[in-house]
């Protein structure tokens, strides 16, 4: 039978604790010898832990504890050390460390004492204390405490501090050390794949409201996964991924036709009426944040050439709401995603023929010049405690992208755009401005230009 005897000595200003387990029977007397550290009449060797701070302890041990669980005191107290004949080397050791270092080297050397299979696992009194043990184990070579300090790390959480402390320090350790980083290798391309189309068919599923703080968790983290900042993407899209993200958006486009947009748009009754103002705002905040997704995958296709099919409808369905507070922050959504379809048709991520370009043109710039000042009322106002999220940059990008997408159609068709723009009273937004200029210089410069290019022709015929 044995017992845990609990020793508490002082070696300097530290208080040291200590546990060793003694047989209690008769029949072991002789196979199991006491051993205490800082019981100097039993000791046979004195460890001095010093510092370049000049800071000297000494700790009454025991060769036989030291020399079985550490090459390092095993190396020293041998007989084919270089000194071992010199009077009092044998019984004394000089171990240096940092000041910093000094209790990890103490209580390193208290776990030598200690039966480490038989203790529990909250010995180690937190992650920097048995990183820093681990530290001066891997140093003295004492591979049981390795063992143990690794298995404890490798199996606790870790504070963002933690973590940062152990990637400096555990590298440099050696491969006894890897299992605690485990956690932190990068993972397959395949394993990125699956967790991204699982997470990506979630963000773009219609979840009871309870999951809703989840989902929008899932949103976020996809979002990180595919933006470039201080590191690279963590997941480059290939076609399959691409072709999944189309499924969930086409999925979604499917649950937004026939929950809302049909049975509104032919409808006189509105949406406050049915009350499925919420159930509008939630597929509109997707397809918002999708839409982000998609300009991010190089994908916007598919959505911009569903937002023109549907971008009527839409703007019908929003024009039915019975007062402006109902509907201010379903407007916004509804300008976000159109700022980004204008943006891609603008800048020719997406190619449509000039009809569609002019019809896309004339349903959305008379309702975003008319929303922008109710929508900035309301911030402005905080209307009925309404907290509504607005990039900054919307209005100035949706901005350029109508000025790029009037001077890319033919002039007739610029003229007429900018003539209802300049007869309109909300001309203060979007500022044409800048088109105007452009359609005014082309204009009168038009006929010296193709007359040139006459001219030109003429000339290349006749060589």
């Amino acid at each position: 039978m044995e017992t845990l005897i609990v020793v508490l000595l002082r070696c300097g200003n530290n208080l040291l604790h200590s546990s060793v387990f003694i047989s209690m029977d008769p029949a072991d007397k002789e196979e199991k010898t006491t051993h205490v550290i800082g019981d100097q009449p039993t000791s046979d060797v004195v460890v001095r832990l010093r510092t370049q701070e000049g800071r000297d302890d000494w700790l009454y041990c025991h060769s036989e504890i030291l020399t079985k669980n550490c090459k390092y005191f095993a190396d020293r107290l041998s007989e084919n050390w270089p000194t071992c004949q010199i009077l009092g080397s044998r019984h004394c050791v000089d171990v240096y460390c940092q000041e910093l270092d000094f209790d990890y080297h103490v209580n390193l050397i208290r776990l030598l004492y200690v039966s480490i299979d038989d203790s529990g696992d909250d010995m180690w009194h937190g992650v920097r204390n048995a990183l820093g043990i681990l530290q001066v184990a891997v140093e003295l070579e004492c591979p049981q405490i390795v063992t143990a300090c690794v298995n404890y790390l490798e199996a606790v959480a870790w504070e963002e501090a933690e973590e940062e402390e152990i990637l400096r320090l555990v590298p440099r350790m050696g491969l006894q050390a890897e299992p605690i980083l485990a956690r932190l290798q990068p993972v397959s391309q395949s394993a990125l794949t699956n967790i991204f189309v699982s997470a990506i068919r979630f963000a773009t599923s219609s979840p009871p409201p309870e999951m809703n703080d989840l989902k929008s968790s899932a949103q976020e983290q996809l979002e990180y996964m595919i933006t470039e900042d201080d590191d690279a993407p963590l997941l480059t899209a290939d076609d399959n991924i691409r072709h999944e993200v189309i499924d969930c958006l086409n999925r979604l486009f499917s649950r937004f036709n026939n929950s809302v947009i049909a049975p509104f748009c032919d409808s006189a009754e509105s949406l406050s009426e049915a009350g499925n103002i919420q159930l509008f705002l939630s597929y509109l905040t997707d397809l918002s944040w999708v839409s982000q997704i998609l300009s991010k995958l190089e994908i916007m296709r598919e959505l911009v050439e569903y937002w023109f099919d549907v971008s009527e409808k839409i703007v019908k369905v929003l024009e039915q709401g019975s007062s402006a507070k109902e509907v201010t922050e379903m407007k916004l959504r509804a300008i976000e995603v159109t700022s980004k379809v204008l943006e891609a048709i603008g800048y020719g991520s997406v190619i449509l023929p000039t009809a569609k370009r002019l019809q896309i043109l004339k349903v959305w710039l008379p309702f975003v010049r008319v929303t922008k000042p109710m929508i900035d009322s309301a911030i402005m106002n905080g209307e009925d405690g309404m907290v509504i999220k607005m990039d900054g940059e919307l209005w100035q990008s949706l901005e350029s992208s109508f000025v790029s997408i009037i001077l890319a159609l033919p002039s007739a068709d610029q003229a007429e755009v900018l003539t209802e723009w300049l007869e309109n009273e909300c001309i203060r937004y979007p500022d044409l401005t800048e088109a105007f200029e452009v359609w005014c210089y082309r204009s009168k410069v038009a006929k010296r230009r193709l007359s040139l290019l006459g001219d030109d022709h003429a000339m290349t015929n006749s060589i």
